[in-house]
């Protein structure tokens, strides 16, 4: 009832507002009088006869006349007709028109008010006669009053929403916000109010604002019951009243998971198997728990709580499946053990005290059983260590290894050696019992450690290499002492012509391949033979080194250019082994510091200079570099000469000149003209100096000769045929007209000479057809001088 009353109000202050704008008496304003500057008349400012603000018109207009909009009127009209209202500004002529005479305004069709609420529009009253106009022009508007012509339009067709599950009443979901194209500041046209047509009881959306909660609790919101639902929204414009424009959208609202399902066992007993030879580390076999939850909420962990295998079985889980896997952390042994039994628990990973306590969980057996299998043998140890000494007999015993097989049947075994590892064959092992022994005598010196594989195979199984097993052993060869020692190095020694008695000129120093216990102790002596009547002295230092000393003053290099000092070394050990080292001496001139200057002859040869090869090596250098220089000079001078017309493309006129005039027809010495009277002379082709030769690449063709009666000019008719026929058929022709000119016509000639000053008789006189038969070329000039009525002749 109210919005009639509110209507019915609009409708009277419209008309009110429409009256008192038609029905507008002029408004009177002061006038100035001014002072002309030219005529000194004073002039009256005429008074303004109309002045509007607004017009108001109802949009959406659906008569089929005009729609009236009000009349304009001016107090310059005083009804005579000589006043005239023209009508601008925008939509004038076309949206609105004006009645001239009358000052009626009318609309020529339907507005709408969301395309263009108000038009500004100018008026003016204007003389009929003159066109002059009778006061200042007036603006006014023309303002649409809406209607509700719009519904409510959402923003989004489809709304995508979630909530987690087990929200409380009232949990909010999302808003919705929709927008209507009328004027909301006249009345309700754009008031909304918002409902919920389709999601009861399960949402609902408040009249206002368009926000949508929960409208169930949380044992109702469960989403592994329910996940999806779609809502449909209504907005109405009108406040929501009946007969309003209603909108709608559809809300696609998801419930996502919460952590509220604990894991469950599929089923409570699983029983699995595996053979006792199992890898560590293998798979025994995956067990399955199931969680109503996804994601991450789903994610669960295992774990061994319980059973006789703690320490043998593992259990993880697949982050993939999230399945668990039982693997095996120890060696089985089915002779020790047939069976385990194991307790596992299952859980959340994240667990959510909200819905779930920390202690949900669920528990399952298993039972492993295991397998036997048929085993290789075992060693008693990982690996062995044997020691022997190098001086061993053949066919001694150095240690020996033991296998078992594991298997009830207890299975002898037999025992050998991996060549592989023992390639010179020096140990052997006795098959029944493990006993290694030696083939062949050891050498510490050569090799201090040997390394072997030793094979042991059950008899029942030597053809089958899986039933095998290998153990290294590791035989270390123990040092005896039965190399001599020796000298270190070559010594270099050589003793000044001036050395003094008991001058030190050499220490020297011992080595021995042995390694005895405590160390090498090296004993220095000189030898009986360099005793007698002994010119040098050997002195042990006690450190493995001894001093070689002189035992008379001055030595005479002319005399005796070298001595020989033969020097004892022993070692010290049990059995003592001993040698005798040679040091060469060799007596030099020396300066007063004792450095040397000269030596014997052989030394000066070696010293000084460079040897024979060293001298043949730098002359086979030196004849090298001078054939090289002489090579490059004679590439240097074999250059090859530019020819006349450097490419085949660069074709141009060539001008020959010859300045040689020559004595006319009678002249015969200045060529042979026997060359001109016999053509076969000419077959032979030559070179020419215009273009490049290229005989090679394009051999001239054979040279035709067609036979002819004989005549008198047979002679110059075949040999200008012939160079025709040479220039036409050349390909190593220039692309360009060549002149060739033969001047010399021949004795006897029929048509004597070819010259007009020597020639007595008329053209035409002459018989010219046989041009014809010498080709196209000749074929014109004949037509040209052998027609009969001729110029000439006229």
């Amino acid at each position: 009832m109210r919005t009639w009353i509110v209507l019915l109000l609009w409708a009277c202050a419209q008309q009110s507002v429409n009256a008192v704008a038609l029905s507008r008496g002029p408004v009177r304003r002061k006038t100035k009088e001014i002072e002309g500057r030219q005529d000194k008349e004073l002039l009256r400012r005429s008074k303004r006869g109309w002045m509007w603000r607004q017009f108001f018109l109802q949009e959406e207009y659906t008569g089929t006349e005009h729609q009236y909009i009000g009349k304009l009127h001016s107090d310059m009209d005083r009804g005579d007709g000589t006043v005239m209202y023209v009508l601008t500004g925008e939509g004038a002529g076309t949206i609105f028109v004006i009645d001239v005479n009358s000052g009626d305004l009318h609309a020529t069709r339907s507005l709408d008010r969301e395309e263009k609420p108000y038009y500004a529009l100018r008026a003016q009253a204007v003389d009929k006669k003159t066109g002059h106009p009778l006061e200042p022009e007036t603006e006014f508007i023309v303002k649409l009053h809406d209607i509700n012509d719009n519904e409510p339009k959402f923003d989004k067709e489809v709304y995508t929403a979630s909530v987690p599950e087990r929200s409380h009443i009232g949990t909010y979901v999302t808003q919705v916000t929709a927008q209507d194209a009328d004027d909301e500041m006249f009345g309700y046209s754009a008031k909304l109010a918002y409902s919920i047509s389709q999601g009861h009881p399960y949402f609902s959306v408040e009249p206002n604002t368009g926000i949508i909660r929960t409208a169930l609790g949380p044992s109702d919101m469960d989403r592994e019951q329910r996940e999806h639902y779609q809502v449909v929204i209504e907005a109405k414009d009108m406040a929501g009243q009946k007969g309003g424009l209603t909108g709608s959208t559809t809300v696609n609202i998801s419930l996502t998971d919460v952590n509220d399902n604990p894991p469950r066992f599929t089923q409570s007993i699983y029983q699995f198997s595996i053979p006792e030879l199992t890898k560590v580390g293998s798979s025994v076999g995956r067990i399955r728990a199931v969680d109503a939850d996804i994601g991450r909420n789903a994610e669960m962990d295992y774990t061994v709580v319980g059973g006789d295998g703690l320490d043998v079985f593992d259990i993880s889980t697949d982050r993939n499946t999230q399945e668990g896997i039982l693997s095996l952390k120890k060696p089985l042994d089915y002779e020790k053990k047939k069976s385990y039994t194991l307790q596992i628990k299952v859980q959340n990973t994240h667990s959510d005290p909200r819905f779930l306590s920390l202690d949900a969980k669920d528990m399952a057996t298993i039972r492993v059983s295991v397998e036997d299998v048929d085993e290789p043998p075992q060693f008693e140890k990982v690996s062995y260590l044997m020691e022997v000494k190098e001086d061993a007999a053949v066919g001694t015993v150095i240690g020996s290894v033991s296998a078992v097989d594991p298997d009830i049947r207890r299975s002898p075994v037999k025992y050998s050696i991996d060549r592989h590892t023992d390639v010179d064959r020096i140990f052997g092992v006795y098959a029944g019992n493990g006993s290694i022994f030696l083939q062949r005598p050891l050498d510490r010196e050569e090799l201090a450690w040997h390394n072997i594989s030793v094979i042991a195979t059950e008899f029942r199984h030597l053809d089958n290499p899986e039933q095998t097993s290998r153990v290294p052993v590791y035989i270390r060869v123990l040092d005896v002492n039965d190399n001599p020692p020796m000298l270190a190095s070559f010594y270099e020694t050589f003793v000044c012509e001036n050395a003094k008695a008991g001058q030190k000129i050499q220490t020297i120093s011992a080595v021995d391949p042995d390694d005895p216990v405590g160390g090498h102790r090296f004993l220095f002596s000189l030898a009986p033979e360099s005793s007698v009547r002994a010119n040098f002295s050997v002195r042990d230092n006690g450190d493995n080194t001894a001093g070689i000393f002189t035992r008379r003053t001055g030595f005479g290099r002319m005399h005796k250019s070298t001595h020989l000092v033969s020097v004892v070394i022993s070692d010290g050990h049990y059995p003592m082994q001993t040698s005798t080292g040679t040091l060469t001496i060799r007596v030099c001139t020396c300066d007063r510091d004792g450095n040397m200057e000269v030596c014997n002859a052989e030394a000066l040869t070696s010293s000084a200079g460079l040897s024979t090869g060293a001298l043949v090596a730098i002359l086979l250098c030196i004849l090298i570099l001078l054939l090289i220089v002489v090579l490059f000079a004679a590439l240097k001078r074999q250059k090859k000469k530019e020819p006349l017309i450097i490419s085949k493309e660069d074709v141009r006129d060539n001008v020959v000149s010859y300045n040689d005039e020559g004595g006319g027809e009678e002249d015969t010495q200045a060529f042979d003209i026997g060359a001109l009277r016999h053509p076969e002379v000419m077959e032979e082709s030559k070179l020419r100096r215009d273009i490049l030769p290229s005989e090679s690449l394009y051999p001239p063709p054979p040279l035709r000769r067609t036979m002819v009666p004989s005549r008198e000019n047979a002679d110059v008719r075949d040999f200008i045929n012939q160079r025709v026929q040479e220039n036409d058929g050349n390909p190593t022709a220039p692309p360009y007209d060549s002149l060739a000119t033969y001047a010399y016509e021949g004795n006897g000639s029929v048509a004597e000479s070819l010259s007009s000053l020597g020639s007595m008789s008329s053209e035409g006189d002459q018989d010219y057809n046989y041009l014809s038969e010498w080709g196209p070329r000749f074929r014109k000039l004949a037509d040209m001088y052998s027609g009969e009525d001729s110029d000439w002749d006229s």
